[in-house]
């Protein structure tokens, strides 16, 4: 009898244990905001102390806007550069080219809206071929502006994010970057895969790609290796075409001082510079960077001052405060362009110590400081008080 009491009273405790436990949970969901509503929950402190990394050291600076171009596009969503440093962007259901001098060339109009681009060099075939990347497919286009052809289709989860050609000359490979199926896809210039590039395989120490948000970006580099973000490693990758992974020479680490990249999953884009050498492109603290071939810390091209001067970064963590994210490219010259959707502009940026005769005239407008640079309710209601741009009489518009 006393070890049945014993055994009733032990039953009765767990019992109150487990309600009570059921309780608190139930009280600390009730405390979550899921709207962000009320903040972050974190003490103002930590919010103090991201704020501080918005600042960046103007010794570290060593580029200055030399220019830009103004889009009128509502969703910008890359930008690239081809033959002749012709400046490609796309966005909303089109692709604008503008000559090197800022003069707008071209405009094609799509039939879907697109979310990444290439353009093949001037020693292709033909040259000046457009890639443009789709949701779930890619599609060609000729310098003219006709479509030439639609490649296969990757399903509903895919997310495209970028693409890369090869420098070969001729044919070249054309590298596609499928965010959604946390793969790169290798095809050849007609379409057809060739291969799968950085799925998971233990055997080939390939630990695959962690991508948490749609931005994964791929670049052929002059060595004649694939280089991919693996955004969630915070780091660039390197692979052979056939999909080898060349582990010695990834590069990246995680950090919120300048030289590394932070957040969940950064860099978000990246662009080769002439020689070698990147270009990287952050969100959540909005910054473009210059790293040497050997992934070296060289310096900073533009910061948050400028990207995003009246946003704080704590509000990327709402998806409806969500900074917009820049596309970065470079021309022949090292000159660095970084598409600025939020506002609305591509800014050309080149070193301060270039000597380069003439560079910031090639372009019509000034560049803009981060004191003239609106918020993004403004940017949407302010008209631009400058002059219009002339256009040269051979801008040409080509459907699809």
């Amino acid at each position: 009898m006393p070890s049945s009491k014993i055994n009733l009273t032990g039953g009765w405790t767990i019992a109150v244990a487990v309600v009570l436990a059921v309780a608190v949970a139930a009280v600390a969901v009730s405390r979550v905001d899921l709207s962000g509503d009320t903040g972050s929950g974190l003490p103002q402190r930590f919010d103090y102390s991201l704020e501080t990394f918005k600042t960046v050291d103007p010794s570290l600076i060593l580029y200055r806007q030399a220019g830009e171009l103004p889009l009128e596009m509502s969703a910008a969503r890359a930008v690239a550069v081809g033959p002749e440093d012709r400046i490609y962007v796309v966005g909303d259901q089109k692709v604008v080219v503008y000559n090197a001098d800022g003069t707008k060339h071209a405009e094609i109009i799509l039939e879907e809206s697109p979310r990444c681009l290439a353009v093949g060099g001037a020693e292709h075939d033909p040259p000046g071929r457009i890639l443009v990347g789709m949701r779930d497919h890619v599609e060609v286009y000729a310098p003219d502006g006709k479509r030439q052809a639609v490649w296969e289709r990757l399903g509903e989860k895919a997310v495209l994010t970028s693409i890369a050609v090869a420098d070969a000359a001729g044919e070249p490979d054309v590298f596609v970057a499928d965010a959604g199926n946390r793969i790169v896809l290798r095809y050849d210039s007609s379409g057809k895969r060739l291969a799968e590039i950085g799925r998971l395989d233990r055997e080939q120490r390939i630990r695959g790609f962690i991508i948490p948000s749609p931005y994964f970006d791929v670049a052929v580099t002059p060595d004649g290796l694939l280089r991919a973000v693996n955004p969630g490693m915070h780091r660039i990758e390197a692979y052979t075409f056939d999909g080898h992974f060349e582990e010695p020479l990834a590069w990246g680490k995680a950090a919120l001082a300048v030289e590394g990249f932070c957040g969940c999953c950064n860099p978000a884009n990246m662009a080769v510079l002439p020689g070698g050498g990147y270009v990287t492109g952050e969100k959540g603290i909005p910054r473009v960077k210059v790293y040497g071939a050997d992934g070296a810390f060289v310096g900073v091209v533009a910061g948050p001052d400028l990207l995003a001067p009246t946003m704080t970064i704590t509000e990327e963590t709402r998806e409806d405060h969500e900074l917009a994210v820049v596309d970065v490219a470079a021309d022949s010259r090292g000159r660095v362009l970084v598409l600025d959707p939020a506002a609305r502009k591509v800014r050309i940026f080149e070193r301060r110590d270039a000597v380069q005769e003439g560079v910031g005239s090639l372009f019509l407008y000034r560049p803009e400081t981060a004191s003239d640079v609106p918020s993004r309710g403004e940017a949407d209601t302010e008209k631009d008080s400058r002059p219009p741009r002339p256009q040269p009489a051979h801008t040409t518009e080509t459907k699809s």
